[in-house]
């Protein structure tokens, strides 16, 4: 897979148990015939070592790969929506920003309160959202809290940060860093990837069906599943992720 050197990631000011979760998402996400993790070398307060990865050039072969791969880690499952990993209580987090946990039966209701209005609060806050758009967020949350949305898939084992910037390519297949695992709907992990442009995108999807077949209009749905990363990005990296998320509450909202 690579080099058996080590990568150094290090934060002085990391917040409590910020590692911690990082190390206990990747250990969660090692399933067999699943998208492998970054192997952790040592961890220790403010830095953790992880294997080096040797990255090469995506290909369309590679893409499917990991798209199939990606099905079997989610089909793994939680043991509710907004569940942290197995064997972990502690905070969970998203970039350097808390991730809120819960434990519900059903999506809506958690998706809405745990993973959009709390940073869509911060993107009001800081002025990186208009008041329209705030109040098109909060109908689009109220509509999905209804359960508009629910369906019978059971919880699945998210990623959770599922951007481009976090799926290494190696010559032995894609490996995955920095999660902010927790139990989810698959159709958010696949709407991040689409949010960010991973590479060989359809390829990715062809893969993945070819493990676990997509329910119908789920392409339709990806605005719905990009709620969460857009807030978050709203909350802290400009005024353009609040009116790329208001443009998803309105997509959201036509979907009623």
């Amino acid at each position: 897979m690579g080099s058996q050197s080590g990568f150094t990631k290090r934060l002085s000011d990391a917040p409590p148990h910020f590692f911690e979760a990082e190390v206990a998402g990747l250990a969660w996400l090692s399933v067999p015939g699943g998208v492998r993790t970054a192997s952790v070398i040592g961890l220790e307060p403010g830095h953790l070592v992880l294997q080096h990865v040797d990255e090469v050039q995506p290909n369309r072969n590679a893409a499917r790969e990991f798209g199939a791969q990606l099905a079997i880690t989610h089909r793994a499952g939680a043991s509710a929506f907004g569940a942290p990993p197995d064997g972990y209580d502690g905070p969970l987090y998203i970039g350097n920003r808390q991730l809120p946990a819960a434990h519900e039966a059903t999506w809506g209701a958690f998706y809405a309160r745990d993973r959009v209005l709390p940073y869509l609060e911060i993107a009001r806050r800081v002025r990186n959202i208009s008041d329209e758009g705030a109040r098109a967020v909060r109908e689009a949350c109220d509509l999905v809290s209804s359960g508009a949305f629910n369906d019978d898939e059971p919880p699945a084992r998210l990623h959770g940060d599922l951007w481009n910037g976090n799926v290494l390519w190696s010559a032995d297949g894609v490996v995955l860093i920095d999660p902010a695992a927790h139990g989810g709907h698959r159709e958010t992990d696949l709407a991040m990837l689409a949010l960010f442009g991973c590479p060989y995108l359809d390829d990715v999807f062809g893969g993945y069906e070819s493990k676990a077949h997509l329910r119908a209009g789920w392409a339709e749905r990806i605005p719905l599943h990009q709620l969460h990363p857009l807030a978050v990005h709203a909350a802290g990296h400009g005024a353009s992720y609040g009116r790329a998320l208001h443009e998803a509450a309105t997509a959201v909202l036509e979907l009623a």
